[in-house]
């Protein structure tokens, strides 16, 4: 690491310590709530959850861009697979949908994902589509079916009512202090992602595949020359990175419990966010999740500040993560990009 780099990551890290330190005394003085009023324990399971949608659709970006393939388009699986996990769920219990059901749908949802990112990793790899024109192809096409199916089915943008994902509770476990009810008494999609992330750490650093990954995406002509098919180890990537992200998509829906399909729809933005979750972890699975936590803590902000009675503008607190993205990709520096990014690959032979 230079001298840059590091210099900038100090900056970085000064902010950070500036920044806690000036919302604790404008908190503190301004409105007279104290810290700990703010920073809960149900705070942070809250920030959990949320982090765990923008968390999944970063994996998946980060396998497809390791590989060699840019997928822009994680916004517009994160929407289809928000609609797909609803529609099922309607269909199979309607507004008296049981937790069953709601896995069946999201697993449902992941398989569609899967056919889905498959025609998408098809038009990437063999017919050589702009990546950066498709990806958002996807996401102009999530942003028109999913409120168009929603109107179809329920005559509205939005669903009714449907099922939230029920809690999980660890018998002493969840007695543990801080740790015991935040990580043992979670949604069990929490727990899931975070071993999601774990197992991607050790896939992209500890097998011979992730290697391959990573060789698709910075040598492919050495990949070649091994005798391992580069496109094949790509398409498994961008596969996956469309699973991913759907499955992303129907865990919003899941801790939601129902379907909005106004504005960006329920997404709103995480799909993006997620590829700059990535970047920010350097395509590592753990910096990604880190930088997934830090994102989700900022997203829930707002719903901290109302719980405390702070009368703060709900659209000022939602540029929050946006502010953040914007600071971190200036002061926190460049990110090693695997240098064919983008480049389609033909073997010679």
């Amino acid at each position: 690491m230079n001298r840059e780099v590091t210099t900038r990551r100090i900056v970085v890290g000064a902010l950070v310590i500036v920044a806690v330190a000036g919302l604790w005394l404008l908190l503190t003085n301004l409105f007279d709530v104290p810290l700990d009023g703010i920073f809960t324990i149900g705070f942070v399971g809250r920030l959990l959850q949320a982090a765990t949608p923008i968390a999944l659709a970063a994996i998946g970006g980060l396998f497809a861009e390791k590989s060699g393939v840019f997928n822009i388009g994680l916004e517009g699986f994160m929407i289809i697979g928000a609609i797909t996990a609803a529609v099922i769920t309607f269909i199979l219990g309607g507004s008296s949908a049981t937790q069953g059901d709601l896995w069946i749908a999201m697993a449902v949802t992941v398989v569609i994902s899967i056919v889905l990112a498959a025609v998408f990793a098809v038009l990437l790899i063999r017919y050589r589509a702009n990546q950066i024109v498709a990806g958002l192809a996807v996401w102009f096409i999530g942003l028109g079916f999913a409120p168009f199916t929603a109107n179809l089915l329920w005559g509205s943008v939005n669903s009714p009512g449907l099922v939230r994902i029920n809690a999980i509770r660890a018998p002493y476990l969840t007695e543990m202090p801080i740790l015991g009810p935040t990580l043992f008494a979670q949604s069990p999609l929490v727990l899931l992602t975070i071993l999601i992330v774990i197992v991607s750490w050790v896939v992209l650093y500890r097998t011979r595949y992730g290697y391959w990954i990573q060789a698709a995406g910075e040598n492919p002509e050495a990949l070649d020359t091994a005798g391992i098919d580069v496109n094949h180890v790509r398409y498994a990537a961008v596969i996956c990175s469309g699973a991913l992200a759907g499955f992303g998509g129907a865990v919003l829906l899941a801790n939601a419990g129902t379907f909005v399909g106004t504005g960006d729809t329920m997404v709103n933005g995480r799909g993006w966010i997620g590829i700059v979750a990535y970047l920010f972890g350097n395509y590592n699975p753990l910096g990604a999740g880190a930088a997934a936590l830090l994102f989700g803590a900022l997203d829930m902000l707002q719903v901290q500040f109302q719980a405390v009675g702070i009368d703060a503008p709900n659209r000022l607190i939602g540029l929050f993560p946006y502010v953040v993205v914007v600071a971190v990709l200036t002061v926190w520096g460049r990110t090693q990009v695997p240098s064919s990014v983008g480049e389609p690959y033909e073997s010679e032979d």
